[in-house]
């Protein structure tokens, strides 16, 4: 196997990933459907709001994007795949991207010497094995390697992985995937090789403990401040318990984002599937938005309606420009809603996304802070 990579999918993960690979010393050709993002990138030209994403860019001299996936085929003998799996209405993962990419693959395909496809995404259980059908007989072996990263910080936490999930093929398919991934990490992470299936309920099982960590926090600081005690301490207490941890295990607002709420609640759908409910992830989704419902009343009980109220920063996160199921975005409707004079402060994209879904329910105030 020589050090040449393609990846299928260079969007925000995907090009972090390519951008990661060909730092690390392999020569990476990224896959996109639009001609004119791919000219951006060749021309180094493109402008990422993402961390550190730009001076990879810059600085890289063995990554070429191209429009063409069948150049990506005769490339390399390792393809990854990082493109867009949305939920549906019905809270399941939607496929149909990553099916697509897998159909010009086998449409574009010799089928003559052994190739590896690597699945990135975030897939339904069980989804990995119905494509390892549709490939092996066109030379692929096809496994499922997961990222573990948040946006705002995708370039620090693929090198900074706490662990490598590794649903393989087969064990020369693992043993490529598990070098390619500890190339790039700068420290030791643990690295777990499974089934596809078992890689692919780790993943939203993992999330979804995590989401379950912070409901609880938040619900048990929501009490300690009903019952007059200090919320902090005794958050800190639980946490300092090494059974607990401290991680995500602070008092706040809720989970949100592109992540954590759909993979909690795919699992729950998965669970439901297998006529095995994992109920907490039911409850963890009606105790973060209980939650919510608590910070608001909190505010509108404790403030003069009188008084102009500025809240920096309604993204999910800190240092992201991301508004998708944004607890501190729903904090501020509902107290502009109760006919509080609220403006936001915050980026000026992120300032037009929010004006796009609220119009002048708020007033803007624009930072040059992410």
């Amino acid at each position: 196997m020589n050090n040449k990579t393609s990846v299928v999918g260079i969007g925000k993960l995907g090009l972090c990933w390519a951008l990661e690979l060909e730092k690390n010393g392999y020569d990476v050709l990224g896959v996109d459907l639009s001609q004119s993002y791919v000219d951006s990138l060749n021309q180094k030209t493109f402008n990422s709001s993402e961390a550190s994403v730009n001076d990879l860019l810059t600085s890289s001299k063995n990554f070429r994007a191209t429009a063409d996936i069948k150049e990506s085929i005769d490339f390399s003998d390792i393809i990854f795949i990082v493109v867009a799996t949305p939920s549906l209405e019905d809270g399941r993962y939607d496929h149909t991207y990553l099916d697509s990419a897998i159909d010009s693959i086998i449409k574009n395909s010799k089928g003559k010497s052994t190739k590896h496809i690597v699945v990135c995404c975030t897939t339904m259980p069980g989804h990995c094995d119905k494509l390892r059908e549709k490939v092996k007989d066109f030379g692929y072996t096809l496994s499922y390697n997961p990222e573990f990263i948040a946006q705002g910080s995708i370039i620090r936490d693929m090198e900074n992985a706490d662990i490598v999930l590794i649903g393989e093929d087969n064990k020369e398919a693992g043993d490529i995937i598990e070098k390619i991934n500890l190339s790039i990490t700068k420290n030791n992470p643990k690295v777990f090789r499974m089934k596809s299936i078992s890689a692919e309920i780790t993943k939203i099982s993992l999330n979804c403990y995590i989401t379950m960590k912070i409901a609880f926090a938040n619900s048990i600081g929501d009490l300690c401040m009903s019952a007059d005690a200090e919320y902090e301490k005794v958050l800190e207490a639980i946490g300092s318990d090494s059974r607990v941890g401290n991680k995500y295990f602070k008092y706040g607002f809720g989970y949100g984002g592109p992540c954590f709420p759909r993979d909690n609640r795919a699992l729950g759908i998965f669970s439901k599937d297998m006529d095995r409910e994992v109920v907490f992830s039911r409850v963890t989704d009606f105790s973060n938005r209980i939650h919510l419902q608590v910070q608001v009343e909190d505010f509108i009980e404790n403030n003069d309606i009188r008084k102009p109220i500025k809240l920096n920063g309604v993204t999910y996160k800190k240092n992201s420009h991301i508004i998708e199921e944004s607890q501190q975005l729903a904090y501020a409707v509902g107290i502009a809603k109760a006919k509080f004079d609220v403006t936001i402060v915050d980026t000026k994209d992120v300032l037009e996304n929010v004006r796009n879904l609220y119009g002048d329910l708020f007033k803007y105030e624009e930072t040059t802070k992410g």
